[in-house]
This record gives structure tokens, C-alpha cells and sequence, in this order.
């Protein structure tokens, strides 16, 4: 018997879990809520772009949730020794980066910095960057246009180089304290292995090529002439970053006894190099070529894979494409959406239609369930955190039409539902039109699995079936795969995901009759989308209304 943990570092909270390596079967979870903040998330009543993390908050969840999970373990299995332990992996948001000192210890732990959130960590909500993003993204068009052909096309406010840029600008004595800057998915496996020293560091491929333009094509990360035109501070931070990254199926280290006496595990377990939830989640959910994995949280992410044997062109708007990425030996492509169940959040929490029992998610969805395609007359757009995907701006923002004084709670709350499955539906799009083969849907996260209305909804959008990964933990789950392979469980990824992956037995499949509807109904998504979102679209919006109203009166007709 072997078993492999698995760390799923998330928005709100960390998750472990312990698995089966022969079956993917979960024998112990812990969930642990980061303290720090609200929610976790450390935030600035005057600038609502500030979303920060506490550091030491990974730490104690991460003793507390490996701990609790191995007791739970050996409740539910009386053979389940910690010992048969043979591998850890570790996934986190991003690009989520902390500033740390010449040694490697986060600025935000050392007394002179407890007070300033800019020493903390960046979460990858974080939008305080967006004239950075933009500054980068136009000095790269213009002088080195191959550093935007893998990230879509534009550089984000999301990503690793224009939060420092942010930090440099508006706090230089962050900046200025700080030796570099390690991501979140980098941290961990080197705490747990001894190696977060900036000399003995091993950085991730997911993180470096997705969020920081590192591709092996033009030496690694961005040379240190473009990043010194930014600033010459930030060429200074180019020497510190190496010219190697790693891929999830090599070790970052093993298991420091420190550490091994913390958590309660054997010293020496190989701890795999980190990645981010998504890129995990989608090895999680069993991907492969022709599946795409839609991992629907507070946000979403949606990953494919193709073989880095074939040639693959360029694509606009999608966030990454990357080799080794999400699986060694192919090319990780990442899109997804900025907000999702945030929006949902936000309507049930901010507005509060009805109060906190008839404006629940539950009361709104078995009301919203109940509607048709088209009924309500209203169309919404879906970037209330901006436009990740195909876009890629953060300055853009929410949107809802054709409401009226006799517009509903629910039916506000099935547009906004729509409004994400549209959004989905063009993420789709954009991968076909270049190319890019979707044969099967594999769904993940916890909307996925607690919401069969949304589900069915996606399903009728986008006239695809949506499968439901089996697993609830998936990220924690390809976290763990991880584990299993650097710690020789299997021989590959394929071969450990055939046997730890699968999905659930209930899959959604599209209507005709709403999908019809929802045919109308994306056109005139689409022509807002164009109209708001891109510079070049010139058709008028006049009749965006009155469409609206048409397919309502027909829909009530039938």
C-alpha cells in the first residue's frame, strides 16, 4: 500500500488530502480557513484592487491540515500507516508572489514590516497593477513582441512582473528590502524541503511561463535590458531570477526532518515541484488531449493540453501557452474567467435581494431553476473583476440590461449564471477557431459539485455535455497524482492518472429546445461583449433592448 499527500493552497483556505495511490481513493481531508483578514485575504478600505495574504497563515494551516487529515486516515483505514507516505505535491493560487529577503525569510514576517501590506503576499486578485500591466504590455509590443505571443497578447495585472513593478513605484522600501520575489507555488515545496534559500531555489514552469513570460525560446525570463527600461531596479531583480525552471514530475526536494517531525511524517518523502490549482486541477480531472477542464470556483480556469510534438499557433486572449506546464511532454494552455462564484457572492452578500433567507443561493437557485431560457428579458455581462479571458482586461466591469420594475431577484441571478456560461462558451470558441480539438468537458470545484442548475445551464449555453470530475477534491487530487509520481508510485502521469482519475456517473447533457434559445440569446451577448470590450467594434447597440424583449415575448408565448 502506498498513499501520497496533496496540499491545494486556495483563495480562502489550504486543503489536504491524503489518497490511495492505487485507486485515487481520498482515506484523509483537513480543511484549514487562513485567520488573517477577511475571508483570509488582507484588504484596504481605500483601494479596492488590495487583495494580500499572511505568510505565516500557509504554515499553520499547513501543520495543521496534513496533521488532521493523518488522524482522519487512521480512522477510516486501520491499515493506513504515515510511513506508507511516498510522495507530496503541492498546488497554490497565482501568480501570487511575496517579497523575501537575501535568505529567503517573506519581508512580511520580519517586525519592521508587520504593519505593511505591501510586504505581505500578493494574491492573484491583486489589480492594484493595472497601469504596470499595461506599461509592460506596450514596451513588449513594441520592442519585443515574442514576450506577449504566449500569454495572449497582453501582459496582466494578475501577474508576477507588474505587481513589483506596482510595489517598486509606490513602496521602495519594500522593493528595496527585498533580495526577489518567490511565488506562492515555489514557497512551500522549498520550506517543506529546506530549499527556500534564493540560492538553492527551484521555480516552477506553470507559474514562470504563464505569469512571467519565461520561455526557454528567448533565454528564460525577460532580459534584463527590457525590465531595466521599466525601471533599472527591476533589471537588479532579473540577476536574482535563475535560468532554469522545473516541471511538476521533478523533485523540489525531500522532506527536511524539521519538518517531518511538524507534520507528523517520515524525513526524506520527495516533495514534487509546486504548480497552481488549475494546472492541477486539470491533472486532477484526468486531462489529456481533446479535453478541457473547467475548474469553477470563485473564479474559473479553463486548461488543455496539447502534445508538444505538434505545432501549435499562437492564440489571442488566452492567458498562457506553456511546455510542461500542466503535464510533461505537452503544451499547457490556460484561459478562464476573472469571476464566477464571486459574482454570485456578490449579489447574494452585497445586495442581499430579499434578505438572507429568500436571497440565499439556495432560495434563488430553486427560483431561478424554474424559469426558461430567454423568460426574464435580461442579458448580463460577466466581468465584474474584469475580463481574463479573451479580452484580458482588468479595467473592464460588469453589466446587466434589460431589467424593469417588474424584474425578479432570481431572475437577475439566473442572468448572472448565463452571463459566466456565455462567457465559457467564447473561451470555447477562441481555442476551436485556432485549432484547438474540445471533444469532452470535464467539470471541477465546488460550484461543479453543488449546483446542478448552473451545471445544466452551461450544458444548454454551450450544447456540449458537462462532465463532473469524481473526485470533490481535484486540485488536492492532482496535487497528490504529483506526489505519486515523484515519489515512484508510477512511472508517468498518464499512467497514474488512468488509474487515481475519473468522473461522476451524472453528467448534464444540453437541451435542444433551451440551447435554441440560447443561440439568440449569445448573439446578443457576443455583440455586447465586442461593443464594450474591444476598441474596433463599431456596430451601434440599439438593439440589444428590444431583442431582448422579443425573445421574452416569444419565449412567454410558448
Amino acid at each position: 500500500m502506498a498513499y501520497a499527500v496533496g496540499l491545494d493552497y486556495g483563495t480562502n483556505s489550504v486543503r489536504c488530502v491524503i489518497v490511495n495511490t492505487a485507486n485515487g481513493r481520498q482515506v484523509g481531508t483537513a480543511v484549514y480557513n487562513y485567520p488573517s483578514g477577511e475571508m483570509g485575504i488582507l484588504l484596504d478600505p481605500k483601494d479596492h484592487n488590495v487583495a494580500r495574504q499572511n505568510p505565516a497563515d500557509y504554515l499553520t494551516g499547513l501543520e495543521a491540515t496534513i496533521r488532521k487529515s493523518l488522524a482522519q486516515a487512521r480512522r477510516n483505514d486501520k491499515k493506513f500507516r504515515a510511513d506508507q507516505i511516498v510522495g507530496i505535491g503541492v498546488d497554490t493560487t497565482g501568480s501570487t508572489p511575496m517579497p523575501v529577503d537575501k535568505n529567503g525569510v517573506p519581508l512580511a514576517m520580519k517586525k519592521e514590516f508587520k504593519k505593511n501590506l505591501n510586504a505581505y503576499v500578493w494574491l492573484w486578485k491583486d489589480h492594484t497593477s493595472y497601469a504596470e500591466a499595461a506599461e509592460i504590455t506596450e514596451l513588449a509590443a513594441r520592442e519585443h513582441p515574442e514576450y506577449l505571443t504566449k500569454c495572449g497578447g497582453t501582459y496582466s495585472s494578475e501577474w508576477f512582473f507588474s505587481k513589483i513593478l506596482y510595489c517598486l513605484r509606490t513602496d521602495p522600501k519594500v522593493f528595496d528590502a527585498a533580495y526577489t520575489w518567490v511565488e506562492h507555488a515555489d514557497w512551500i515545496p522549498a520550506v517543506l524541503t529546506g530549499t527556500d534559500h534564493p540560492s538553492k531555489l527551484k521555480r516552477c514552469r506553470c507559474a514562470a511561463g504563464h505569469k512571467a513570460m519565461f520561455n526557454d525560446t528567448w533565454g528564460g525570463y525577460p532580459a534584463k535590458d527590457f525590465l531595466s527600461k521599466l525601471d533599472v531596479k527591476m533589471g537588479m531583480l532579473r540577476d536574482t531570477l535563475p535560468a532554469t525552471t522545473y516541471t511538476v514530475d521533478q523533485k523540489a526536494g525531500d522532506l527536511t526532518e524539521e519538518w517531518a517531525g511538524r507534520l507528523g511524517l517520515k524525513p526524506g518523502i520527495p516533495v514534487a515541484i509546486g504548480a497552481f490549482d488549475a494546472h492541477l486541477g486539470g491533472v486532477g480531472s484526468g486531462i489529456k488531449p481533446g479535453t478541457l477542464v473547467k475548474i469553477i470556483g470563485t473564479s474559473t480556469c479553463d486548461m488543455a493540453v496539447v502534445p508538444n510534438t505538434e505545432k501549435l499557433p499562437d492564440i489571442p486572449g488566452i492567458c498562457g501557452i506553456v511546455d510542461g506546464s500542466i503535464l510533461p511532454g505537452y503544451f499547457g494552455l490556460e484561459a478562464g474567467q476573472s469571476a464566477v462564484g464571486d459574482i454570485f457572492n456578490w449579489f447574494v452578500n452585497y445586495i442581499q435581494p430579499g434578505g438572507k433567507k429568500e436571497g440565499s443561493h439556495a432560495a434563488l437557485t430553486a427560483k431561478a431553476s424554474k424559469l426558461k431560457p430567454g423568460q426574464s428579458g435580461l442579458l448580463s455581462l460577466d466581468w465584474n473583476n474584469g475580463n481574463r479571458t479573451i479580452l484580458v482586461d482588468q479595467r473592464l466591469t460588469g453589466l446587466l440590461v434589460g431589467q424593469t420594475l417588474h424584474t425578479r431577484p432570481e431572475e437577475i441571478y439566473r442572468a448572472l449564471v448565463e452571463a459566466t456560461a456565455f462567457g465559457a462558451l467564447t473561451i470555447i470558441n477562441r481555442f476551436e477557431e485556432y485549432g484547438v480539438r474540445i471533444e469532452q468537458i470535464v467539470n471541477c470545484g465546488g460550484i461543479s459539485e453543488k449546483n446542478p442548475m448552473i451545471m445544466q445551464i452551461y450544458a444548454d449555453v454551450t450544447g456540449r455535455e458537462m462532465k463532473i470530475s469524481r473526485s470533490p477534491q481535484t486540485c488536492a487530487l492532482g496535487a497528490a497524482i504529483c506526489g505519486a509520481v515523484v515519489g515512484g508510485a508510477y512511472r508517468d502521469f498518464a499512467s497514474a492518472q488512468k488509474a487515481m482519475c475519473g468522473v461522476k456517473p451524472k453528467s448534464f447533457k444540453p437541451i435542444s429546445a433551451h440551447h435554441e434559445v440560447y443561440k439568440c440569446l449569445y448573439v446578443l451577448y457576443k455583440q455586447l461583449h465586442d461593443a464594450f470590450g474591444t476598441k474596433s467594434y463599431a456596430q451601434p447597440l440599439y438593439n440589444v433592448m428590444k431583442d431582448l424583449l422579443k425573445i421574452k415575448e416569444e419565449v412567454i408565448k410558448k
